[in-house]
């Protein structure tokens, strides 16, 4: 089977550790069909580091997943933020404080609970650059291989979401609250995308301030539309309940601080690319009622959404005892254990066993709708 004239697109959203499910699905999509070649990525929040990953190497697919799964079976909690007791402690009570009493004109800024610069130096290695830069980009863009990629990250200055995208012949989009810049990506562009709001602090991009590109992103199948893709793959992190799940809930009494959080995440994050997806199709629909000459510029774009086939959430309960214990003792207080489903804590577990484990269900997923992934990839 060919796929060098392919117009596929993959579209990784956000989910914190989640989007190590991401990398499982993507291993079976290796592993079911190697000579795949992708020409569109884009990424959102904690997916712009499997995007940004994918786009600098220049391995074949099945070498360069099997990369991507190496970074995320490493990546522990003292990879991403500094987890020793004093100074996560420390950290935390600057913050309250700061909420609490407000800060002096002359204080040092604090920007986030916890300190990421531990998560930068894993990116720098794991890319394997000194500066930032990813060279791997520009030859994969130059050879053909790659024909452009796409992070997004929250401007804080402006409120906007902002795309930044390295391709040839690519054009610049706008649209209200949503805009577009052409960039040499770097680490920092991953960094900014994958900064959870208030947890992790903004990242200085130029004269301007980055947070996570999930915040406001009412259309993250966008970026592959504007590159050129005809065909989406989209890798959700968000497990689809059934309705008798939907309606059960989840905790019983008044909701904690970690279960309100976690519905937010969930709303804002998660939810938008459901929505999205059901926008496309509709528009399809119309499509193909419509005689030929009255598409004008539109095209049908088929989509094809895998997700998880398990509750993240409930799956991160059981490995919550192995987090390090002042991190622990934090989303304690926030009520994380009074939940069935730990939305909330699923997405800061960057803990080892969790971590494979959601690479494995990714696996397991992928090779459960291996013949639905391959008439979506030939057809």
């Amino acid at each position: 089977m060919s796929f060098r004239d392919s117009k596929l697109a993959v579209v990784m959203g956000g989910g914190g550790a989640r989007a190590a499910y991401q990398v499982g699905v993507l291993r079976s999509l290796a592993r079911l069909h190697p000579d795949l070649e992708v020409p569109y990525l884009t990424g959102i929040s904690a997916g712009a580091i499997n995007a940004g990953h994918m786009a600098n190497s220049t391995a074949a697919l099945p070498e360069k997943v099997e990369a991507l799964v190496a970074l995320w079976s490493s990546l522990e909690c003292k990879d991403v933020f500094e987890v020793s007791g004093p100074a996560l402690l420390w950290h935390a009570a600057r913050v309250s404080a700061r909420f609490v009493m407000g800060a002096r004109q002359t204080a040092t800024p604090v920007q986030g609970l916890v300190n990421t610069a531990p998560l930068r130096r894993f990116l720098m290695k794991a890319m394997g650059t000194a500066t930032g830069q990813l060279p791997g980009v520009a030859r994969n863009l130059s050879s053909g291989k790659l024909r452009a990629v796409a992070l997004t990250a929250t401007r804080y200055n402006t409120g906007q979401t902002v795309t930044f995208f390295s391709g040839a012949d690519i054009e610049a989009w706008e649209r209200p609250q949503r805009r577009s810049q052409r960039t040499h990506l770097t680490v920092d562009h991953i960094m900014a995308s994958a900064a959870l709001p208030l947890f992790f602090p903004a990242v200085q991009i130029g004269a301007d301030w980055f947070g996570d590109g999930g915040i406001r992103m009412v259309a993250p199948l966008a970026p592959a539309l504007h590159m050129g893709a005809d065909r989406i793959l989209a890798l959700s992190t968000r497990y689809g309940r059934t309705k008798e799940e939907a309606n059960r809930p989840s905790f019983n009494g008044a909701p904690s601080p970690a279960q309100v959080l976690g519905v937010l995440h969930n709303a804002i994050f998660l939810d938008i690319l459901d929505q999205d997806v059901i926008q496309m199709q509709r528009i399809n629909a119309l499509l193909r009622q419509l005689p030929e000459p009255k598409f004008g510029s539109l095209n049908e774009v088929r989509v094809m959404v895998v997700r998880p086939s398990r509750d993240l959430g409930r799956l991160a309960d059981d490995f919550e005892p192995e987090l390090p214990s002042a991190f622990r003792f934090l989303t304690r207080r926030l009520g994380t254990r009074q939940a069935r489903s730990q939305d909330l804590l699923s997405t800061v577990m960057f803990q080892p066993n969790y971590v494979r484990r959601l690479i494995e269900l990714g696996e397991e997923d992928g090779e459960r709708r291996a013949n639905e992934l391959g008439e979506f990839l030939a057809d």
